[in-house]
C-alpha cells in the first residue's frame, strides 16, 4: 500500500491525470483470514484462493502423492475459514471472489452462494456446469440450510449434507 500511496504522490506532483485504482488482497493462509477484519479496512476487494488455503490449512501438500488424499475442501477448519472471510466482508460492504478448485467445482456452488459467495473465478472449461447450479439454486432456500452444514465437526456428516443439499439421494 505503501508504493501505491508513493506512486499517487508522484502522480500528483507531477500535474498528471491518473483515474481510481482499487487495490485488493488475496486470502489464501489461515492468518489472512483470522486477521480479515484488518484487511477490509485497506483494501476494496478481497479474492479468496481456496488451493492454498486449504493447503496451509491442513498442512498437506496436495501434490505429495503421500499425504494428497488428505486435502479436503469440505474439512470443517476451511469451512470456517472461508465462512469467516465472507461474513466479515459482506458486513463491510467488500465485494469478495473466490478462486481455485472450490470455485469451478459445481458440487461446491451451492454451498459457497449458501455461504454468502457471489463472485466465482474459474477455469473456463467449469463455467457452464456452475453457471447451471447457481441458475437452478435458490439462495433464500440454500442459507439456511449451509448454516446448519457449517456446524457439523465430521467431514463425512459434511459430505452428506452436502449430498443433501445437491439434491443427491442415496441409491
Amino acid at each position: 500500500l505503501a508504493f501505491i500511496d508513493r506512486a499517487r504522490g508522484q502522480l500528483n506532483a507531477r500535474g498528471l491525470a491518473y483515474g481510481p485504482v482499487k487495490v485488493g488482497a488475496m486470502i489464501e493462509v489461515p492468518a489472512a483470514a483470522l486477521m480479515v477484519d484488518v484487511f477490509l479496512r485497506y483494501f476494496d476487494f478481497l479474492s479468496i484462493g481456496t488451493n492454498d488455503l486449504i493447503q496451509y490449512t491442513l498442512a498437506i501438500d496436495r501434490s505429495d502423492e503421500q499425504v494428497a488424499n488428505l486435502y479436503d475442501p469440505l474439512h470443517p477448519a476451511v469451512l470456517m475459514l472461508l465462512a469467516h472471510t465472507l461474513s466479515m466482508a459482506e458486513k463491510a460492504d467488500i465485494p469478495v471472489s473466490v478462486c481455485g478448485e472450490m470455485a469451478g467445482d459445481p458440487d461446491l456452488t451451492r454451498l459457497l452462494l449458501g455461504m454468502g459467495l457471489r463472485i466465482f473465478s474459474m477455469h473456463p472449461s467449469q463455467i457452464l456446469k456452475v453457471k447451471n447450479r447457481v441458475l437452478k439454486s435458490d439462495v433464500n432456500e440454500i442459507a439456511p440450510n449451509v448454516r446448519k452444514m457449517l456446524r457439523l465437526d465430521e467431514p463425512g456428516k459434511l459430505r452428506e449434507a452436502l449430498d443433501k443439499l445437491n439434491g443427491v439421494t442415496a441409491s
